[in-house]
């Protein structure tokens, strides 16, 4: 009987348990970004378009996670900023002048999921194309299922811009407009060779941004990327750039650099742009989702106690998260408990008890697409060890000194740069390592990274500039086996804030969790709620 029902249930409907439609009632919450802003995102980009281009941006993947069960979908972020569709299986292009579409002007058109009742009944109401012009303000919509013969004439485009295609795609046969079959039939209309190699594009723009200061680096990446893909060996101005003499004879070259119809790179630099800096609307949301993981850090502490599980202190944090409405985590949560810690994205979660261990506990809200990302270390049962302490300590004085680092103008590796001295010093004090070099052994990772749409969100990576989000995050982990004392072996520590860059400096905007020894310490003494909250034992 089971099996017929799955059956009946197939042949009604081939949609898979988890795919989400968007919510456009009553009940959608009140403080999602409104269609404005997503208009002047779309109008920002269009700005910085070369002439007589288009550009190509694609939804995200639908992806399996067991049998007929998929994911909840999440849309690409790109995808998002500049539409607010968070629907699967559509395609957005964006025209640098006007374009005719069946006889009207316009410079955009997204083609969404159609809509179909019987399909709506089992995952939600689709916006269709009515919808995506009544609620997302997009100016010319069609159904997905219209661009098989939608004609894109690829001659009246000097440039199509577009990101890596996606990939690893599943054929829903009894869809003729799921993402696969657009991914197809843009690659047709464009005439793109299967597996066309795009590889020089990425070596164009690093040479076209980089050359001028730092020549002899970006040789020495052209040469290790020409290497390892055979594919470049044949390319005239990646040899022509290696055989050039000096810098004045390769600056000639990148003012020269061959233009080409596809372009993989000149869509992401441009979206790096302007994702790398937030708007008001933006960090009303990014504020919301960081203050909730504060929160979150905040009553682990007061509930923590050694007997807990990593997945029991994981789900108080989640907890924490839905009960502000926030859709998802913003990355798969890292709970590490001792030796665990020392694994930088441990996210098994599966040690049953925590012991008198030090808790390393990476988690970040993601609130209407914004996630946050905020780290603490804890002892287990509320006091840090002598070693425990100094280690931690170390690591706190190293943020300190990152913190001090964010400032507009300042290069973005200078929060990594001072934090890594500090603990090169300190780690040399406390006769870990004999000399700074061998620091890194312990801190591997550096300190900071863009914070939005993305947990390793886009930006420039140049200069900071005001009303940039990053993270300041330096962490020492010293792992069982190591070769330095016993005493501080299975010693993790990471602490990780989220700070806004401004004209008048830096905030700290994950300043609610506690963060020195003395404050975590005195958080942890404190009563929590759950204290009395009891379930039954499983037999």
């Amino acid at each position: 009987m089971k099996a017929l029902r799955h059956l009946c249930f197939t042949l009604l409907v081939s949609l898979p348990v988890g795919v989400t439609a968007q919510n456009t009632g009553p009940d959608k919450p009140a403080d999602f970004l409104d269609k404005e802003f997503h208009r002047q995102r779309r109008e920002a980009l269009r700005q910085k378009l070369p002439a007589h281009s288009v550009a190509v941006l694609f939804s995200n993947p639908l992806r399996n996670r067991a049998n007929d069960v998929d994911f909840n979908f999440h849309q690409d972020p790109d995808f998002y900023y500049l539409t607010g569709y968070r629907e699967p299986n559509s395609v957005l292009l964006l025209f640098s002048e006007q374009h005719v579409i069946n006889g009207v002007a316009t410079q955009e058109v997204l083609f969404a999921q159609p809509r179909n009742p019987q399909r709506e009944s089992w995952t939600g109401k689709r916006l269709g194309e009515e919808g995506v012009k009544q609620h997302l303000g997009l100016t010319h919509a069609l159904p997905a299922t219209s661009f098989a013969n939608f004609q894109l004439d690829t001659a009246a485009f000097d440039q199509i811009l577009f990101l890596n295609l996606p990939s690893d795609l599943r054929d829903d046969k009894g869809d003729k407009a799921d993402l696969s079959d657009l991914v197809a039939q843009f690659r047709q209309k464009i005439g793109l060779k299967p597996g066309q190699d795009f590889a020089h594009q990425e070596l164009y723009q690093i040479i076209k941004q980089y050359d001028a200061q730092s020549g002899e680096r970006v040789k020495q990446e052209v040469q290790r990327q020409m290497a390892s893909n055979p594919a470049l060996n044949n390319n005239a101005f990646l040899k022509s750039y290696l055989a050039a003499k000096d810098a004045p004879a390769r600056a000639a070259l990148v003012a020269n650099m061959p233009k080409e119809k596809f372009d993989l790179s000149a869509l992401e630099t441009r979206l790096a742009e302007l994702r790398e800096t937030k708007s008001p609307e933006e960090m009303k949301l990014l504020r919301k989702a960081v203050a909730m993981s504060a929160i979150g850090q905040m009553e682990v502490m007061k509930a923590m106690h050694p007997g807990m599980s990593e997945m029991e202190v994981q789900g108080i944090h989640e907890f924490v998260y839905k009960k502000y409405g926030a859709e998802y985590e913003g990355y798969p949560s890292i709970v590490g408990a001792g030796n665990n810690g020392c694994i930088l994205h441990y996210i098994e979660n599966e040690k049953p008890k925590l012991g008198n261990e030090l808790v390393l506990m990476d988690l970040g809200a993601e609130y209407h697409g914004y996630t946050a990302d905020v780290t603490r270390t804890i002892p287990a049962n509320g006091k840090f060890t002598p070693e425990q302490k100094q280690i931690y300590e170390l690591v706190y004085a190293a943020q300190e000194a990152g913190f001090k680092e964010c400032k507009v103008g300042n290069t973005f590796g200078a929060p990594n740069v001072a934090a890594q001295a500090v603990m090169a010093e300190g780690l040399l004090k406390l006769g870990i390592i004999q000399k700074a070099e061998e620091a890194r052994r312990y801190t591997m990772h550096g300190v900071s990274h863009y914070l939005g749409l993305d947990v390793h969100d886009r930006g420039t990576y140049g200069p900071f500039k005001a009303n940039t989000v990053i993270t300041v995050e330096p962490g020492i982990y010293i792992p069982e086996g190591s070769p330095c004392d016993k005493k501080w072996w299975g010693i993790g520590v990471r602490i990780e804030d989220d700070v806004l860059i401004t004209d008048k400096g830096w905030e700290n905007l994950s300043a609610g969790a506690p963060r020195s020894v003395k404050d975590i310490e005195a958080a942890m003494a404190k009563p929590s709620p759950l204290d009395s909250f009891k379930l039954p034992e499983l037999k």
